[in-house]
């Protein structure tokens, strides 16, 4: 979830991988029905892409807050935002529940919506207190389903979000869905633009191994081909790994 002082976009790891992500020409386990041409398109990107080395943050809690200030924003914004709360030495739950929160929302101004980020991590760190006595280590014991039920109570935590922070902050077994996600998958036949977040999420996690390196790496490889290849405009089809999936030429594609 390779550090720089900058942190560009796309995301590089100041928290290590755990382990390499595994290879899925065959598969440990065998992949439930709905999508299972998904660890052909994992194969295809990590051979081509390698590992990514996502998500940037020196401690569990900077990856938290990276993903609440990422929302709506370019990550070069939010990296500034971090920045600012790393130099006044406010990257601690209990530094961030007892500054003011003018002070605070001054400090995160370049993410965008600075004001209402600064209410949403201080409901995160007062939720973190009142729920899991100010702990991580005890919030990230909590199963994934009921912590992730938990986070979505949060002011501030949608969908996405409450999935960054169980996947890349807390290693929990749980796919993040973006628009990237979105436009591969309906490029390639595999949805049609109609599902919900939910729907996608319950789809691409029951086609793979129940694995959260795995789903970290194959988000982030995700990203790295919307990023690339798959763009909005004027996709570089022929130069993407899963250019051979595609059902056919995609309009615009050179």
């Amino acid at each position: 979830m390779c550090t720089s002082p900058t942190l560009p976009d796309p995301h590089p790891a100041s928290v290590p991988i755990r382990q390499r992500a595994p290879r899925l020409n065959t598969p440990a386990t065998p992949v439930p029905e709905n999508l299972p041409i998904l660890p052909q398109y994992f194969d295809a990107l990590f051979r081509a892409y390698g590992e990514q080395h996502w998500w940037p943050g020196r401690s569990p809690f900077e990856i938290i807050v990276g993903a609440i200030l990422v929302q709506n924003t370019a990550w070069v914004n939010a990296a500034r935002a971090i920045a600012n709360l790393r130099d006044a030495k406010l990257l601690t739950p209990s530094a961030i529940d007892s500054v003011p929160q003018l002070k605070l929302a001054r400090l995160i101004r370049s993410s965008g919506y600075f004001r209402q980020k600064a209410r949403k991590l201080k409901a995160f760190v007062t939720f973190l207190r009142k729920v899991h006595r100010g702990s991580l280590a005890t919030m990230f014991r909590t199963p994934t389903a009921s912590l992730r039920e938990q986070l979505l109570a949060v002011h501030g935590i949608g969908p996405e979000t409450a999935d960054s922070i169980l996947l890349y902050a807390g290693n929990h077994p749980a796919f993040v869905v973006d628009a990237y996600t979105r436009r591969i998958l309906q490029r390639h036949g595999l949805a049609n633009g109609k599902e919900s977040y939910e729907e996608i999420r319950r789809l691409v996690e029951k086609s793979l191994p129940n694995d959260p390196q795995l789903f970290n790496e194959f988000h982030a490889l995700i990203v790295h081909t919307g990023k690339n290849f798959c763009r909005a405009r004027a996709p570089l089809c022929s130069q993407c790994a899963l250019q051979s999936f595609l059902p056919k030429p995609v309009e615009g594609s050179r």
